[in-house]
Formats: C-alpha cells, sequence, structure tokens
C-alpha cells in the first residue's frame, strides 16, 4: 500500500512539473516558429502565433524585430499582416539598421512605401535610408526620401555623405539629382575624401568633372585648393 501510495504521489509530482514547464517550453519554441515564419513569410502561421499571444516586438539575438526579419526578406504580404499589430517600425536592430533602411538597400519600392505610409522613420543618426539608397543607386527611392525632406546632409558613421557614396560607386542618375539639392560638396570622411576626390579614386571622372562644375557654378574652390592670405 505505502508503495502505491508513493508511486501516486510521484506521478503526480512528475505531473505538476510538466503543467509548470510546458508553457514555458511552447513560449520559447512559439519565439522561434514567430522568427521563422517572418524570414519565410509564412503568414498564416505569424498571424496564428501573434493571435495566440507572441509580441509583434519580439527580436532575435542579432536584435531583428520580426517587421525587420520580413522587410529584409522581401515579405510584403507577410509585413503588411504584422503591422495590422502596431509593432514598432522604426526599430533598428544591433548593426542600427531598421526595416526600412534595409528595404532601401535592397531598392524594394514597394516596402519602403508599405513602411513609410506605416510611419517609419528616415531622418536619424547614423546610416540612413536615403544614403543606402544612393549607396546601391536605386535613384528611384532616392528621389522618394528627397521628396518627403530626408536630410541630404546626413552622414554615414565615417563621415560620408549620400553624394559622397553615389560618386563613389559611379551612380550618375543619383549624382545629377542630389547636385540639385544643397548637399555639401565640401565634406571629408574619415579617410579624407571628398565626393569629387572619392568619384576620382575610383576613376568615376565623369562624375568628378560633374561635381567640380557644380562647385564652380556655386562658386567655390575645388578641394584641393587654398588660398594664403598675407
Amino acid at each position: 500500500m505505502q508503495r502505491k501510495l508513493e508511486s501516486l504521489c510521484a506521478r503526480w509530482l512528475l505531473a505538476g512539473v510538466i503543467a509548470f514547464s510546458a508553457p514555458g517550453f511552447a513560449l520559447a519554441d512559439n519565439v522561434e516558429d514567430s522568427l521563422s515564419s517572418a524570414r519565410l513569410g509564412d503568414t498564416s502561421q505569424l498571424v496564428g502565433l501573434l493571435k495566440g499571444g507572441v509580441d509583434p516586438n519580439t527580436v532575435d539575438e542579432q536584435g531583428n524585430s520580426l517587421l525587420i526579419l520580413a522587410a529584409r526578406e522581401g515579405q510584403v504580404p507577410t509585413v503588411k499582416a504584422l503591422l495590422g499589430y502596431k509593432p514598432k517600425v522604426s526599430h533598428r536592430n544591433l548593426a542600427g539598421d531598421s526595416a526600412v533602411m534595409l528595404a532601401s538597400l535592397r531598392g524594394d519600392i514597394e516596402m519602403v512605401n508599405l513602411l513609410l505610409e506605416a510611419g517609419a522613420e528616415f531622418n536619424h543618426d547614423g546610416w540612413t535610408p536615403l544614403i543606402y539608397a544612393a549607396f546601391e543607386g536605386h535613384i528611384e527611392l532616392v528621389e522618394r526620401f528627397l521628396t518627403l525632406g530626408a536630410n541630404v546632409n546626413a552622414l554615414a558613421p565615417n563621415g560620408s555623405n549620400a553624394l559622397m557614396f553615389a560618386a563613389r560607386n559611379g551612380h550618375m542618375p543619383v549624382v545629377v539629382r542630389l547636385l540639385k539639392t544643397d548637399i555639401n560638396l565640401e565634406q571629408q570622411n574619415d579617410r579624407g575624401f571628398t565626393a569629387e576626390t572619392w568619384a576620382l579614386s575610383n576613376k568615376n571622372t565623369d562624375i568628378a568633372d560633374l561635381i567640380n562644375k557644380e562647385r564652380a557654378r556655386r562658386g567655390a574652390l575645388p578641394p584641393s585648393l587654398t588660398i594664403e592670405i598675407k
């Protein structure tokens, strides 16, 4: 009889342990499933998990939120569904990238517009969506951000502005468009390059000539010239 009671108590104890631990394990599984669903664009599974209580601001070890993961992979339907749960649209991961920044880097116009309509921030410190778009030569996105009032003189961590990256990478249409703004032609990065000298260092002489002409139109001196006043 004593052994039967001990066995029964052990079973009850084991059942209690399982009851306490199972929700925790289920939650951990749900988090991993939600991250995977966002990356892969499994909208139905992600929505089911969100309805089940998964936080729409769940992040992975790199600080990538569900929205960042879905936007980075171009999962438009998933992003649309996720936005219905009011995630932090401008959340930035540990590398400083937001969903709209990564969409801009890819040149995903539909995704960028979707995120902007949801209130994604595009003027901030460090790399910006405009700089990413200029870096890759995505002229339509550059135009979009300029129309919205993006800060053309925002600087990346290395001290370069959007024009400098476009000039370095040989993106003539972007350079032409940026030269129509008040962007700083004399800005130097941490390696001492201006837009013109960086273009020259990469043999983009046509772009360097264009920048030089714009400098002359503005009445400024080439970056290599100085005036000594006695």
